[in-house]
């Protein structure tokens, strides 16, 4: 497991508050989700058992 240390703005703190209990309860449950969201939505986390050509 690996570990990043990421900065946001106050809007966008704000942001993520609006999502906690929707998408994680924790700031890092939230982060983590929103970025495995956005590789699976652009194609980048293939299902289990799909092999890369």
């Amino acid at each position: 497991m690996k570990r990043v240390m990421v900065n946001f703005t106050d809007r966008q703190w704000e942001l993520l508050e609006k999502l906690r209990g929707i998408l994680g309860n924790s700031d890092s449950e939230i982060v983590r989700n929103i970025v495995l969201m956005f590789l699976s939505e652009k194609g980048y986390l293939k299902a289990e058992g799909e092999s890369e050509d």
